[in-house]
């Protein structure tokens, strides 16, 4: 008995994803800048300054952690180290429950006290079934040069690790690269065209697919012009820019296609930056027991999107975490929990919507 092509397709796809119990092309973005004292020294971001709205703003207020952090929710595993092996288990062991097949860890260098929760970071990551690439953040990303640099010396280090991503067809590593746009497109194409290439990054085998930040309507110039390999959309608050309103993916996707680009748009929870952007309550996004993220999702598989990412994993500051949070008062301050839900709600909502999107692109 014959298969058609497509009985054949739906078969080979569903044996992949029974294998890999990850979706492919999934992606979420990862914060390892968390800090203890007693395993970094200080508890780095979880203490965070009250962020000044202008260069007029003398705000000096700072969040000094230990119960008063810098966030509007509190996490059900405390305040944790990133670089606390247990930890970092336990978050890619949540990330894999969610479905992801791709985890983007924040990049701040090598000097940073962050860089010592990378071994964990791929030693847990690989045994959770999820490959790891590097959303590269504004320190990092000077010049164009300095961040082709930076991508180098990535595939360097960890080029060999099992869970180090590699496209299955090109088996080049995957970047992003935050607020691209501030660098000028020219500057980009001297460093990422063929034709055009300082570093022969692109005839090298440090060539990757690299992912630049798509915010407004004007943006679609700039990569037309600064050689990029794709763009993403990042932010989870929906229509904070033009890129994060999913009524404008088909256009965008569109426009990729024609260009050649991977689309690589987020879908998010909600929004809450009150707490370190007082000034930025106009972008707040109500979670709304989880109706938010569902309407998001929803508005994504409308799209036939080959890629889809989720903002964010554990950015707490912003509220977009689907991490885990628990109840928590600290003196005056009542922290937002996740309304009566689970606290792994937002866990178990990304894998059932991953899995209907998955399953829509074989239908």
């Amino acid at each position: 008995m014959k298969y058609s092509t497509k009985l054949l397709f739906l078969f080979l796809m569903l044996s992949n994803f029974a294998k890999a119990q990850q979706i492919p092309n999934s992606v979420c973005f990862y914060y390892n800048w968390y800090g203890s004292k007693a395993i970094d020294g200080d508890n780095y971001h979880w203490k965070h300054p009250v962020m000044p709205e202008n260069d007029k703003d003398t705000t000096k207020k700072v969040f000094p952690g230990n119960g008063d952090i810098g966030a509007n929710y509190y996490p059900a595993a405390g305040e944790y180290s990133s670089a606390d092996s247990l930890i970092v288990k336990q978050h890619m062991q949540q990330m894999a429950k969610a479905g992801f097949n791709i985890v983007a860890v924040t990049w701040l260098g090598v000097q940073d006290y962050t860089f010592k929760s990378l071994p964990f970071i791929f030693k847990y990551a690989a045994q959770s079934n999820l490959k790891v690439c590097f959303q590269i953040e504004p320190c990092m990303r000077k010049t164009a040069l300095s961040t082709v640099q930076e991508m180098i010396y990535l595939t360097k280090q960890f080029g060999k690790e099992t869970a180090y991503y590699r496209d299955e067809k090109t088996n080049k590593p995957l970047f992003f690269v935050y607020d691209s746009y501030v660098i000028d497109a020219k500057e980009w194409n001297k460093v990422l065209c063929k034709s055009n290439d300082e570093l022969l990054f692109r005839n090298t085998v440090y060539d990757a697919d690299v992912i630049g930040l798509f915010c407004w309507k004007e943006d679609t110039a700039f990569f037309q012009n600064a050689c990029f390999d794709g763009m993403y959309t990042y932010f989870a608050s929906r229509g904070f820019t033009f890129g994060a309103n999913p009524d404008n993916w088909n256009y965008l996707k569109e426009f990729a296609n024609t260009n050649k680009l991977k689309f690589i748009p987020s879908v998010g929870p909600g929004y809450n930056d009150n707490r370190i952007r007082p000034w930025n309550k106009k972008n707040t996004k109500d979670r709304e027991k989880g109706l938010y993220y569902d309407r998001f999702f929803e508005a994504a598989l409308h799209c036939n999107l080959d890629w889809i990412a989720v903002t964010s994993f554990n950015e707490w500051h912003e509220g977009t975490q689907i991490e885990p949070a628990q109840s928590y008062q600290f003196k005056d301050t009542i922290y937002l929990d996740y309304e009566g839900l689970p606290d792994d709600y937002y866990l178990t909502r990304t894998r059932y919507y991953l899995e209907k999107w998955y399953n829509s692109k074989i239908k």
